[in-house]
């Protein structure tokens, strides 16, 4: 276990419940890997383009995404090698698709939230945790403020 930093704690059961609850070490690598890889706009927006037609060949892919084979190339090799997408080869073309049940999940929520992956969801308003309509994106839950310096979050 890593070591813990000296700080006031206002809720020990829930630090607890949360500590416990903790993903092991590995798993936030791993997890931190899959958000590097879908944080590079390049690959971003090739996998977006694999989300919308199910699989395409690398000139398809760098055509319909405005990059080049090259760049399209080398962002799907990396993508292949981390299992997020796998290739079917036919004669000289690669073939590529979603491989990730779970990064198509992360594209479907993403896009959504974006306002691009159901027509009206920029137009709903938010829920808070408790179901509770909170205000737009940025502003606190009600019931919620900042700290003032020095004083720990709640």
């Amino acid at each position: 276990m890593t070591a813990v930093l000296a700080t006031r704690v206002i809720d020990a059961d829930q630090v607890r419940r949360v500590r416990d609850a903790m993903p092991e070490p590995e798993a936030i690598r791993d997890l931190a890997a899959v958000l590097g890889l879908l944080g590079d706009p390049t690959r971003l927006t090739l996998l977006i383009a694999l989300h919308q037609a199910g699989e395409m060949c690398v000139a398809d892919l760098a055509a319909a995404t405005g990059s080049s084979e090259s760049v399209a190339s080398h962002a799907l090799r990396l993508l292949r090698a981390h299992h997020v997408v796998a290739v079917r080869r036919a004669h000289r073309l690669a073939f590529y698709r979603l491989d990730d049940d779970h990064v198509r999940t992360l594209l479907e929520t993403g896009l959504a939230h974006a306002g691009h992956g159901e027509p009206d969801a920029r137009h709903r308003e938010p829920q808070a945790a408790h179901g509770e309509p909170h205000a737009a994106h940025g502003e606190l839950h009600a019931g919620h403020r900042e700290p003032h310096a020095g004083e720990a979050l709640s």
